[in-house]
């Protein structure tokens, strides 16, 4: 069986999203967020080192890092599914976009998130972080072009792994002027059956 190790709010939804757009079996054991600090629990680390979520389990594997569990599911048990063929322009733009979501578009946000809390002396930071994300934004914007998805007419794992970024911004307010390409993917993405499955799985998401 299948096990998430899901955190509240985070990056794990994703996994479970997933998880039910396979249609494969799982279990969930279920976190919560330190109102005060925002973080995981301390219990986390029991179950991997680095004590953040999400963290898999497949037997024996224990896997962290959404972008690796993403990539370990479709390949194990995605038989073919979510990922286009290797060698086209859709798998070329299915890879970036896999990496895009973590390694580029989290990363302002990270920044503003710890810059907060310094108050008033972070404000020139968190200014250039949102300059660096409007950036971003208007580049996700840009290449969708008149598709559905991100990498063209197929729905596929990269979608997932994009989503959390852009749930946070539209859930802080971000996309309500402009990005009307980037409001209709994310449209598109909450009407997915196996996304609200995943919601009823996973509990109360407010991911802004």
């Amino acid at each position: 069986m299948l096990r998430v190790h899901h955190l509240n709010n985070s990056r794990s939804q994703r996994i479970l999203w997933l998880l039910e757009e396979l249609g494969l079996d799982y279990e969930v054991v279920r976190y919560e967020r330190d109102p005060q600090t925002m973080l995981a629990p301390p219990s986390l680390r029991a179950v991997h080192p680095l004590g953040k979520s999400p963290v898999l389990q497949d037997g024996d594997a224990v896997l962290a890092e959404s972008g690796a569990i993403i990539e370990y599911l479709v390949g194990r048990h995605g038989d073919g599914r979510l990922v286009p063929p290797p060698g086209g322009e859709a798998h070329r733009r299915y890879l970036h976009w896999l990496h895009f979501a973590e390694g580029s578009m989290m990363t302002p946000r990270l920044v503003r998130f710890w810059l907060r809390r310094l108050g008033e002396a972070g404000k020139p930071g968190i200014e250039a972080a949102n300059a660096q994300m409007a950036g971003l934004l208007a580049f996700v914007e840009s290449s969708l072009g008149d598709d559905p998805w991100l990498t063209g007419a197929d729905f596929t794992a990269a979608d997932i792994q994009m989503s959390f970024p852009l749930e946070a911004e539209a859930g802080n307010g971000v996309l309500d002027d402009g990005y009307p390409r980037l409001r209709g993917l994310l449209a598109r993405l909450h009407a997915r059956p196996a996304y609200q499955r995943a919601l009823q799985r996973g509990g109360p998401y407010a991911y802004a």
